[in-house]
């Protein structure tokens, strides 16, 4: 998600990462005022039978997977993972995973 962030974010722009709760839920935000993602690409986000990549701000190719391994990595420990953005206005990622030791012994 970081470097999604730093990929889709041209010089001079920003990066945020932070942590906030979400009822009981911790949860990690990635945001950047990148670019941005349509609504059309944003449906492909997160999806294995969608291929998407776009090419990043400074012409770095994409593989399309780094989201989709977020996916796995988050949903495997229990989490969800999910983004806000907007054509021109940036991107906002977050995910939860859940915290415990009654948590950690079903990883």
């Amino acid at each position: 998600m970081v470097s999604n962030g730093i990929k889709f974010t041209k010089p001079g722009g920003q990066i945020t990462i932070g942590t906030e709760r979400l009822g009981a839920w911790p949860y990690v935000r990635v945001a950047d005022s990148g670019v941005g993602i349509s609504k059309e690409d944003q449906a492909k986000l997160f999806r294995v039978d969608q291929y998407h990549t776009t090419t990043g701000t400074d012409q770095e190719s994409g593989t399309g997977l780094g989201l989709l391994l977020c996916r796995e990595f988050v949903e495997k420990h229990g989490g969800r993972i999910w983004g806000e953005s907007g054509p021109g206005k940036g991107s906002v990622f977050r995910f939860t995973i859940p915290v415990g030791a009654e948590h950690l012994q079903n990883v």
